[in-house]
């Protein structure tokens, strides 16, 4: 008979194994919130969710590699350096708006997909090494475009006296065509920014032209989500007793997701129809109640457009598993011999993965400096690679195994991390402005943590197949 207490304990160790980086986020966000008295639950919210639209699709763009047994794509740097040169001709030629955008999203389809090819084609000669040559083809990427965007443009490539994204030059006091991208140039005012309203001969530009393009009450999408949520769990339900083939939940857990899902529909509900409160008073019983302050209210509008993309790419993501390509990739990331023995094509495969991660963080990066307004030619892909990778293994996801729930969670977590690191500093050191030197420690060692624990993983598997033979 098998001890239960025995069982239980085995069970606690494989979830904290499993889960140690999030546990460990979660205390740090949790301690960092009570830490920080100037910061409400609506200031929170807004910040982690400004940075989740912002970055959500270039850490989703991390996940099919991973599945294919690539590991953790550092090299989605090439990816976010394609966006920076689709964005470049856009921006010289003055072509704003929603169509200047899907004009960069085209520009950039066919460069990240030469450099995702080249990528793959470098990690097929690099096997089991595929991490390291992703930081390294970063950098040799990086050198590259900075011979491009520095000397090219403008030495070889003519550009016009006087643009105002080329480094100005001289020549006996007038002005020549300049060589070379300056340091920082700004995507262009929407259309709704003061700046342009006040001039009616603006021309729009890029800086927001998705964002701003259907904005809604947080508050009233937060309802309609849960709503949602909700109905899916009922209809769930109802598949589920008719086809077996649908895992139903117990009658608790079903209860206990309703549950949530209602109360948070109440709190939206609330914050969207009476975000200050109110005071019920009924005189014939001389009594009565008040109903506090919305938690949610002063949020800002969430861009819709903008997180439908993301979630497409979400269902996109988990939709691509179900595929033959998707299962290929399995079979490839579980054991590369048994798939080639079975007829795949394990270079093509991870070829393949490997250009959908690099379109897939292009087009992150077009929507990630859309939101910023500006692009800082030389350093805006640099930590890309980083953060992206952090916040997927915060989520919980390993070099070996992740999915649009690690991103998802890694995300929230994450960039919450950044939001109270200054408090984190006051409670330990005493000083706020240790923020930036939490967060990087934070961040890489996030990444070490959870190699350091693949590594040890990986080495007790094979132990344990070497026991059994």
């Amino acid at each position: 008979m098998i001890d239960s207490r025995n069982d239980f304990a085995s069970k606690a160790r494989a979830f904290l194994t499993n889960n140690v980086v999030t546990i460990v986020f979660v205390i740090f966000v949790v301690a960092g919130y009570f830490s920080s008295p100037g910061i409400s639950v609506s200031g929170l919210l807004d910040e982690v969710l400004s940075r989740f639209f912002r970055n959500g699709l270039l850490v989703l763009a991390l996940i099919i590699p991973v599945m294919a047994g690539l590991g953790l794509n550092f090299g989605i740097v090439v990816g976010a350096l394609a966006a920076v040169l689709a964005i470049i001709p856009v921006r010289y030629f003055g072509i704003g708006g929603m169509g200047g955008l899907m004009l960069c999203f085209l520009i950039a389809l066919p460069i990240a997909l030469l450099f995702g090819w080249l990528t793959g084609k470098l990690y097929n000669k690099t096997r089991g090494q595929e991490m390291i040559a992703g930081i390294i083809v970063g950098f040799f990427a990086e050198g590259l475009f900075l011979i491009f965007v520095l000397f090219v443009i403008g030495g070889i490539i003519p550009v016009a006296a006087g643009h105002p994204m080329i480094i100005p030059r001289t020549l006996d006091g007038e002005a020549v065509p300049g060589v070379g991208i300056r340091a920082a140039f700004d995507m262009g005012a929407h259309p709704t920014h003061p700046v342009a309203m006040r001039n009616p001969d603006h021309v729009p530009g890029l800086s927001n032209s998705m964002d701003f393009l259907w904005q809604m009450d947080f508050t009233l999408a937060l309802f309609i989500m849960a709503i949602g949520v909700v109905a899916f769990l009922v209809i769930r339900r109802i598949m589920a007793g008719k086809n077996k083939a649908i895992k139903k939940s117990s009658k608790l857990v079903f209860g206990l997701k309703c549950g949530f899902w209602g109360f948070v529909a109440l709190l939206a509900l609330h914050g969207f129809l009476m975000p200050n409160g109110m005071i019920f008073w009924f005189p014939a019983i001389g009594s009565g109640f008040q109903l506090p302050v919305s938690p949610f209210a002063g949020m800002r509008m969430i861009p819709v457009v903008t997180g439908l993309v993301i979630l497409a790419f979400c269902l996109f993501t988990m939709y691509f598993t179900k595929t033959k390509l998707g299962q290929d990739c399995r079979s490839v990331g579980q054991n590369q011999q048994i798939a080639n023995a079975s007829g795949i094509n394990v270079d093509r495969t991870r070829i393949i993965a490997t250009m959908i991660s690099t379109v897939l963080g292009a087009w992150g990066m077009i929507i990630f400096l859309q939101n910023m307004g500006t692009v800082s030619t030389y350093t805006a892909h640099r930590q890309i690679g980083m953060f992206s990778v952090a916040a997927l293994l915060v989520g919980g996801a390993t070099a070996a195994k992740a999915g649009v729930k690690n991103a998802v969670l890694g995300l929230l977590l994450f960039h919450a991390m950044f939001v109270v690191s200054p408090g984190v500093g006051r409670l330990i050191f005493g000083n706020e402005l240790v923020a930036e030197a939490t967060r990087n420690f934070m961040t890489y060692g996030v990444i070490g943590l959870s190699l350091g624990l693949h590594v040890w993983k990986t080495r007790k598997a094979a132990e344990r197949e070497l026991r059994l033979d």
